[in-house]
């Protein structure tokens, strides 16, 4: 109930805040689990892309300094936000995102692993990639084309269509697989976000 309300007014905000357009909603299916990954400009991402979405059911991963503040801490477990330990492995973590795949939720994270990162010449995170070989679920690439300031400008969410990197599951092991289809990845995400829609 709590979600719901909490959605609803970022959805209010949102709305009135920016011009959301969202293109290709129809790849992410009723009761189907994707790990979606869009780019990363602003810390806006996350709250417009909760409000944008249909589904009520979308685990956020977040970094874990956001939950240091008690106020935060609550609004973020209430908007399913997972807390993640940049720069190191966090076998937990991953166990918790496999258990909300099986259930057939959705898995949002930036693979950037930090604001603007493509646009600085970064490569994107192998976790994304580890996530769906592990679990046979396919990844939805986004691109979020947004200029947040100022306020009441258009907002884009260029939704792209599943990525399937079932074959590869047997590789989830091989650093060199992980990095090519993280960079195949990265290279969707650059369309979307480039993309004219």
């Amino acid at each position: 109930m709590i979600r719901a309300i909490i959605k609803f007014v970022l959805k209010i905000t949102t709305l009135i805040l920016y011009r959301v357009k969202v293109v290709g909603k129809e790849y992410i299916e009723k009761d189907k689990p994707y790990i979606l990954c869009p780019n990363h400009t602003s810390n806006w991402d996350p709250p417009v892309m909760v409000a944008a979405l249909k589904r009520n059911d979308v685990y956020i991963l977040a970094k874990e300094e956001m939950f240091i503040n008690r106020f935060i801490k609550w609004l973020a477990v209430k908007v399913h936000a997972l807390p993640v330990k940049r720069g190191k492995q966090d076998v937990a973590l991953l166990k918790n995102c496999m258990k909300v795949l099986k259930e057939n939720h959705i898995v949002l994270l930036f693979p950037e692993g930090t604001r603007n990162g493509i646009k600085k010449k970064g490569k994107i995170q192998n976790g994304a990639v580890l996530m769906s070989l592990m679990s046979g679920v396919p990844i939805i690439p986004i691109g979020i084309q947004a200029k947040y300031i100022p306020f009441f400008s258009r907002v884009k969410i260029n939704i792209g269509k599943p990525m399937d990197f079932s074959e590869y599951k047997d590789k989830k092991n091989d650093k060199n697989t992980l990095d090519e289809l993280s960079e195949k990845l990265m290279n969707e995400m650059i369309r979307l976000t480039n993309e004219k829609i």
